[in-house]
């Protein structure tokens, strides 16, 4: 390992560990967030591990497997924020050990911790780490599974292959059977990169397809009781919903051809545009590493596995018509590596127009942190946040007198540093001020701290979700005016300001508690962000007792 770098790299990589976690404690972020975890706190209270419900609604469109180990931790920790998004960073934090171990065994130590430093400060990353989904999980699995495999391919049928196929398989059980085919493909072009064809049609694979099918059984006999076993039950507006295929077919593919239930309308060049904040601050270093591939033809060996593995999902997704920005987070170890290896060459010969790239990255970076902050104006600076901003202010001071680092190494600290700098901002600040806005969690956290034995029921509201999560106790949602008499009495209703002429129609006189600004923070706005023209986009809410 080249020393000058060795301390800043260990040390970095200590305080990336750490930001990954600073969203712990966070609000959960809805739709999706708050609506996996209420799934899994209804399989943890209810004891059913088979069953996924929205509610008393069957639910199907992901697999079991983060709604397991979600489950679990509630099970061991209680139902909390942090042990919703706890278990994905550790997954998460997987995939950054793996990411370590593949990058050691296809190059060496220093790309290996260039690239867990790459991967741990990805915007997007971070992003994800705060707004839980299927992604984290999904990252430390299929990178586990690519890099088992890859060991798998110098020896024989051994524990290496068992444990790729456990990890394929419980990738399959997080997003469907499309994972199979970067795992696939980054062992094949791996393999063909080397003249290994005697590898390729090698006996073990089959074994490991045998393996993963065995290790889905799971998967597969929850789905056919739920569903296959239940014609009669409505799911997407249909009888007669097979579990299984759409687990095969529809659940990733259907959307890639948009024959399934769940539909979109993609954009080719949705993450080509997506990636250059998302892998923020390496977007461009990464385009510009693609670059000597392709033009330059500058490919080795052992950079096929990684290559192959990131763009058949790259590629997949941007054929596809179901686009969301979370979905290349998959492969963001992939890009860690390519780009980490590819930085290690240059660090050598120091070229300039990096450091120029990254300096124009660094300051866009922190002037648009500093922009979002003077338009949203999230109210006083958290303590949390100047403590961390001390630590990496103190960090960055370090690295400027550092007098053994190239030119070129001490800017990719210092975009390290500036990518910190912005998550700590919005896991400390911005995030905390924002999700005051999602409203019903806000209401459902008011409940259990000064009414903890009322029933409380939401009317006309679209933050169910929120209030289902956060309440001690189950929520009664009422969708129909004609059952608003039903409320018993005395009990708290969540309902918008503009239907509250409704339950005065009914008869009732509420007593208001507490008014709330409700805004699907997950979706947003310009004009939102501008605190001046807020007041404009956000809807009144309202907690009111029933006597």
């Amino acid at each position: 390992m080249n020393p000058p770098t060795k301390q800043p790299l260990y040390l970095l990589i200590f305080l990336a560990i750490l930001i990954n976690f600073t969203g712990l404690f966070d609000t959960i972020l809805g739709p999706d967030g708050i609506l996996y975890a209420s799934i899994a706190k209804t399989m943890a209270q209810n004891n059913n591990f088979i069953g996924l419900f929205d509610g008393h609604k069957d639910w199907l469109d992901k697999p079991h497997f983060p709604f397991w180990v979600t489950a679990f931790s509630f099970k061991l920790f209680g139902v909390h924020t942090w042990s919703y998004k706890l278990p994905a960073i550790l997954f998460l934090m997987l995939g950054a050990r793996y990411t370590f171990l593949l990058a050691r065994g296809l190059y060496n130590v220093e790309v290996a911790l260039w690239s867990v430093f790459i991967l741990l400060t990805a915007q997007h990353i971070v992003i994800s780490n705060n707004d839980v989904r299927a992604e984290p999980y999904l990252t430390g699995l299929l990178i586990a599974a690519v890099y088992h495999f890859y060991r798998a391919t110098q020896k024989k049928i051994n524990l290496h292959l068992i444990a790729g196929s456990l990890f394929a398989a419980g990738a399959i059980m997080t997003k469907g059977i499309f994972i199979l085919i970067p795992i696939a493909l980054a062992i094949v072009g791996y393999l063909l990169s080397r003249k290994d064809y005697k590898g390729l049609l090698n006996f073990k694979w089959l074994v490991a397809g045998l393996l993963i099918g065995v290790f889905i059984l799971p998967e597969l006999y929850c789905l056919y009781y739920q569903f296959d076993l239940h014609p009669e039950k409505i799911v997407f507006g249909h009888t007669n919903v097979s579990g299984l295929r759409f687990f095969f077919w529809d659940s990733q593919f259907g959307r890639f051809f948009n024959t399934g239930p769940i539909k979109g309308s993609g954009d080719p060049f949705f993450f080509f545009h997506t990636l250059l904040w998302a892998f923020l601050p390496w977007s461009i270093l990464l385009y510009i590493s693609f670059s000597q591939f392709i033009f330059k033809r500058k490919i080795k060996q052992q950079e096929w596995l990684t290559v192959y593995a990131s763009v058949s999902v790259f590629i997949l997704f941007s054929l596809s018509r179901f686009q969301l920005p979370h979905y290349t987070n998959i492969i963001f170890p992939f890009f860690a590596i390519i780009t980490a290896a590819f930085l290690y060459r240059q660090v050598k010969e120091d070229p300039k127009y990096i450091r120029i790239v990254q300096l124009i990255l660094c300051c866009l970076v922190i002037i648009t942190a500093i922009l979002l902050h003077f338009t949203f104006q999230p109210g006083s600076i958290n303590g949390s946040f100047i403590s961390a901003f001390v630590v990496l202010a103190a960090v960055l001071v370090w690295i400027l007198q550092h007098k053994n680092l190239s030119g070129v190494a001490r800017w990719l600290f210092i975009s390290g540093i500036s990518s910190m700098l912005v998550s700590v901002y919005l896991n400390f600040q911005f995030y905390p001020s924002l999700l005051s806005y999602q409203s019903g969690s806000e209401a459902a956290i008011f409940c259990n701290n000064n009414y903890p034995k009322l029933p409380v029921y939401s009317y006309g509201s679209p933050a169910d979700y929120e209030l289902d999560f956060y309440l001690n106790h189950a929520l009664k949602n009422i969708t129909d005016r004609k059952d608003l008499p039903s409320i018993a009495r005395p009990a708290l209703l969540y309902i918008p300001a503009d239907s509250l002429i409704t339950l005065k129609e009914q008869g009732f006189t509420p007593v208001l508690l507490k008014q709330y600004e409700y805004f699907p923070v997950s979706r947003l706005t310009l004009d939102f962000l501008k605190a001046g023209e807020r007041e404009k986009t956000v809807k009144k809410h309202q907690l009111v007792m029933i006597l």
